[in-house]
Parts: structure tokens; sequence; C-alpha cells
């Protein structure tokens, strides 16, 4: 659970282990987005730890849920009940299994929407579209901090820059063993240190929790998500920067130890770059759907993985390579033109001196 045992005790909150919630609880709620780790979080095996005649809600993603496996069990009266609001393929045909169970409740996804809140959302959209077109001040939008003009046009490549170390260190982080962060450090190197950081670390916190938390997250509430969760945010600024005149690097903590560090700037005015993955230097392209391998600096590997994508036909777009010859690692980044299947990252997995791949998605 993306939330700290501190900020969990001050709330009363016990955590415990997934299998541990279906046994206990007489209803389990989702509250997850859907990518690999969650799809079918919710299969048959989770539905038979579940206590004879609980319900089970998802009001999150569609996926989540592995719906023939729970048309069975409510069929069976093995549950209670099941509550949806999203289905894995929608709108789901008037013959989905569920339809058929006495037990079971079907609601569209359209919470928000009644006449008032659509005449106040219309209202607040042209004031703040009036006050763009005539001053160039941002207000209230979802996708860019409330900033004036002049302050956006310094900082529109930085943000950009920002979102996506969050997301790939948020994504690195949610597929290794320690899991959802409790701790973030972000560090502004050079000129941006200049800037006013409250946008940037909010872009990177968007990037961050957007990997780990179902409802959306935009620039405006990431801070507040943050808090609420017991997350720690740090900022540290410096004007020393080596090798780039502005670099971010974000850390993410699971206790005192770091589990990812990453670092990105712009080249030029606009393009965004990678330039460092924990240890390893590199230059690679925040951009699309990235494999990250980590693998011994041995011989054979990159031919290898290179085959086994071909045979797949898993396009390459572009490869960046790093290696530390101290410890013998090396490290790739691969872009690809479409994202490699569960499959075939299992067969990644799988070759002579490969320590790990994870896919990431930007």
């Amino acid at each position: 659970p993306f939330l700290s045992e501190e900020a969990a005790a001050k709330l009363g909150v016990e955590l415990v282990p997934l299998p541990e919630i279906f046994r206990r609880s007489d209803a389990v709620t989702l509250h997850v987005p859907l990518n690999e780790q969650t799809k079918n979080m919710v299969a048959a095996p989770q539905l038979a730890q579940m206590k004879p005649g609980a319900l089970l809600i998802n009001c999150a993603r569609g996926g989540l849920v592995d719906e023939k496996a729970l048309a069975e069990a409510l069929e069976s009266k093995r549950l209670g009940g099941a509550a949806l609001d999203v289905f894995e393929t929608e709108p789901p045909p008037a013959s989905h299994p569920l339809f058929s169970c006495e037990n079971f409740i079907a609601t569209p996804h359209l919470g928000g929407s009644t006449e008032d809140a659509q005449q106040n959302v219309a209202l607040i959209v042209c004031e703040a579209m009036v006050e763009y077109l005539t001053t160039g001040t941002i207000r209230n939008a979802v996708n860019v901090p409330s900033v004036t003009g002049e302050v956006m046009e310094r900082l529109g490549p930085f943000l950009r820059l920002a979102t996506k170390l969050g997301a790939f260190a948020g994504q690195l982080a949610t597929q290794a063993a320690c899991g959802a962060p409790e701790q973030i450090e972000i560090a502004y190197a050079g000129e941006v240190a200049e800037h006013p950081s409250a946008p940037l670390t909010a872009a990177v916190l968007k990037g961050v929790l957007g990997t780990f938390l179902a409802e959306p997250v935009n620039e405006v509430s990431a801070p507040a998500l943050a808090r609420e969760r017991g997350l720690s945010v740090q900022e540290v600024k410096t004007s020393d920067t080596p090798d780039f005149a502005s670099l971010i690097t974000v850390r993410l903590r699971c206790g005192k130890e770091v589990t990812t560090a990453v670092s990105g700037t712009i080249v030029g005015k606009r393009e965004p770059r990678l330039v460092r993955v924990d240890k390893f230097e590199l230059e690679a392209v925040p951009e699309g759907a990235i494999l990250v391998m980590h693998n011994n600096d041995k011989p054979g590997v990159i031919g290898n993985v290179g085959r086994t994508l071909g045979e797949a036909q898993v396009n390459i777009a572009q490869f960046a390579l790093a290696r530390d010859r101290r410890s013998g690692e090396a490290i790739a980044l691969v872009n690809v033109d479409t994202p490699a299947p569960p499959e075939v990252l299992d067969r990644l997995r799988r070759l002579p001196n490969v320590r790990s791949v994870h896919q990431v998605t930007l």
C-alpha cells in the first residue's frame, strides 16, 4: 500500500499483506491503477480466500477483476455480492455472465456528471480561458501548474522533464521488491535551481503518484495527495553541476535505502534526456515504451536481446548503454516502438547474464 507505517499509525490503519486483506475483510474495495502488476489482481485464488458472503466493489479500473471468476463466485453464492462500474471491455456485452447474477450490481462510471457540476465547470473554464488569453496566466489547469505566462515560458521544458523523471522512477520502484516509496528527494542543480521549485516538485510528484494511485493525479492535487499519505518530500538546490547546465535528480527511498535514482536534463532548448539511472551514466530519450535491462557486462547480451525482440516483432527505436567496470555490471535502456508483451519480457529475463528486465511507459 502507498502509505508509510507512520502515516498509517496516525490514521489508525493497520498495514497487512494483500492475502490477509482478502481473508479478513467483510467488504473489499479496489482503488488502484491498471498496470502489469494489478491486472486481474482479484482472480479465482483471491476470491477463494475471501470470507463466505463477503462483498467486492470495483470503481477503479476495468481489468483489475477476473470477471469470469467473479461470476462463478457469485453464482455459487461463495460471495454475498459484487458491484462494478468499470469493466475490462466497455461497454460490456449484454450477454456478460455477471448480468445473470442476482447478487451483482452494475452502474455507469459517471458519478460526477450532475447538472450543477456541469454548469459550474463551464463557468470556471470560461473565466480561466479569458485570463489565459489576456494575461498568459494559467489557473486551475489539470496538466500545468498555476503560474504566470513569463514563468511558464522558462519552466515549460523542465516541467515535462520533471514529470517524466517522476513517472520513470515510480514505475521502476513499483516493479522492485520494496514497492511504493516512503520518501522522495528532488535535487535541482545548475540554472534550473534558480527557478521557482514548487511547480517542478509538483510535476515530479504527479509522475510518481500517477504510478501508484487509481485516482487522477495532476500538478495541483499531487502535493496534497503526498501529504495525505505521509510521503516525505525533500528538495535540495545547488548552483554547482559540473557536467550539465541544469540537472534534476529524483531519488525514491524505502526505509533508509535508495531504491531508485534517476537524473535528467534538457538538451538544446526543449529536448529532455535521461542521463543517469542509479550508478550508470548514459543518454536516453524518455519517451514511449522503454525496456530497462540490468545485466552482467559479458559478450553476447546485446545480440541476444536484439534477436529476442526481433523474433517477437518488437522494433528497437533506440538503444542506450552504460556499464560499471568495477562491478562488472551494465544497464541498457531500449526504446521500442510498441510495448513488449509479458511473454517477451519473460524470455528476456531468462537470457544468459541478464539480471532483471522492467518495462516503463512514458
